[in-house]
């Protein structure tokens, strides 16, 4: 459980880098311990000649002691362009190789070091150097690899314990600073989303940004702002719950009251008084428009709308259907509504959902051109692509006024005509929404208003769906 953690992951990392950075540092020391450690032997060795140049004859035992002492086999000087065996002792074995250590690069010290390591078997080597302060040209030495195989085992293993408490020692270390400075402000910022999640519309649990790092405090100030936002949006959600909740049974209760006047304003149509007569239209219409609002935001305040059930059907019948309802009214208001959907033209959708969009938007172009009582037309056309069929409603009415633009698709607000509810587009956007295609208003200026209805013609994927 730790390992998964943040603070554990990090922990492990750490060690891991800095073990390879001693394995990067370790390669070269072994290397520059071999070089210094045959390059002592070659200093003790060249002391020990001294002693024998300094008196020709010398005691066998004696010299042998100062061979012991350098350890090694043989001691040869090159003075005065002559090369001289100054100390001999039998050799053990023939020389297996030469080491030349005058002018080796550091890729062959570092190979010559690593070969050294992974051989175990014993070796007589020459070793070939510079004498020290100028003590003659050369100075060659034979020697056995037994004692400095041990020797560069026993400093790579000091090397590897250094590293591991060097490694250990830093990883702690930056464990307690990932753990102070992100660790622990991360939990801090868990733990506050986590109680807000618990009681969202309280805003004593909003986050308060105290974060002293930067990533941190914009992390923590973008979290307070969406909390504050999803609060306040919580909040007016509630709210108009409950108006709508209200609104419904309002509206419930007054549709049956208008229902009774409107019967009654049916038994005063057969009355004979001009005045009568000429009131009861205006009467009817209005009590017609108040039930149709009632039953409109019955129906909204439901959101029971069915998903569609698509099915392939050519589009100029059912245009054919709405101009043909729509033209009834439209006629005596001077408005002409026509169809420009070509006849094969096919596509996959809801035929009755497609119904009630289409209609909604003729009909508010046709009003709106009856407002102007100057007449106009309303045209409904169809095209496609390779993504999408793409249906056009067009007028040439005023345009929408300003106030309807703001809000176009929100019910109670988006309403284009004078006393409208805004329901008309706000369900109709919903129903294209449901056949995973989307409404817009292309345009809207003194010329006319222009709406377009995308419905894709591929099929969502399961894992586009999943995603």
């Amino acid at each position: 459980m730790f390992l998964r953690s943040l603070s554990g992951r990090f922990l492990m990392l750490t060690v891991l880098f800095v073990m390879l950075a001693e394995v990067m540092i370790f390669v070269p020391s072994v290397a520059r311990f071999r070089e210094d450690y045959l390059l002592l032997k070659l200093e003790k060795a060249q002391i020990a000649s001294l002693a024998l140049l300094a008196n020709d004859m010398i005691d066998p035992d004696l010299e042998a002691e100062l061979l012991s002492n350098a350890g090694v086999f043989n001691v040869v000087l090159r003075r005065d362009e002559v090369r001289q065996l100054i100390l001999s002792s039998p050799m053990p074995a023939p020389i297996d190789r030469t080491v030349d250590l005058r002018d080796a690069g550091a890729w062959v010290l570092i190979r010559d070091a690593m070969m050294r390591l992974v051989n175990p078997e014993p070796e007589v080597i020459r070793v070939i150097g510079q004498p020290v302060r100028e003590a003659g040209l050369l100075i060659e030495i034979t020697t056995e690899t037994d004692s400095l195989r041990a020797a560069m085992l026993d400093y790579g293993v000091r090397i590897l314990i250094l590293s591991a408490v060097i490694s250990a020692f830093t990883a702690v270390l930056l464990f307690l600073a990932v753990r102070g400075f992100l660790v622990t402000p991360i939990k801090r910022v868990v733990r506050a989303m986590q109680s807000y999640a618990v009681a969202p519309e309280d805003a004593r649990r909003i986050i308060q940004p105290s974060a002293g790092i930067t990533e941190l405090r914009e992390a923590e100030e973008a979290l307070q702002s969406m909390q504050t936002e999803l609060t306040g949006a919580l909040r007016q959600k509630e709210r108009l719950a409950q108006l709508g909740g209200a609104v419904a049974k309002v509206s419930h209760d007054l549709r049956n009251i208008l229902t009774t006047a409107q019967l009654f304003t049916d038994r005063m149509e057969i009355s004979s008084d001009p005045a009568v007569q000429r009131a009861v239209p205006k009467l009817m219409n209005s009590i017609s428009r108040a039930v149709n609002l009632c039953e409109s935001t019955l129906a909204f305040g439901k959101a029971e709308e069915p998903a569609p059930m698509l099915s392939r059907f050519a589009l100029a019948g059912l245009v054919d259907d709405i101009v043909a309802s729509e033209s009834l009214a439209g006629g005596e208001e001077g408005v002409v509504i026509r169809s420009a959907v070509p006849r094969e033209f096919t596509l996959r959708a809801d035929p009755e959902q497609l119904y009630r969009v289409l209609t909604n938007l003729t009909r508010n172009a046709r009003q709106a051109i009856a407002a102007t009582g100057k007449g106009g037309t309303v045209t409904l056309s169809a095209e496609e692509d390779d993504e999408a069929w793409i249906i056009h409603v067009t007028d040439t009415g005023p345009g929408l006024p300003p106030k309807a633009l703001e809000h176009l698709f929100k019910p109670f607000q988006g309403g284009t005509r004078k006393g409208g509810t805004g329901l008309g587009l706000a369900i109709a956007a919903e129903l294209v929404r449901g056949h995973g295609g989307r409404l817009e208003l292309l345009r809207s200026d003194d010329s006319g208003s222009a709406f377009a209805i995308w419905l894709p013609k591929g099929e969502i994927s399961l894992d586009d769906a999943a995603g």
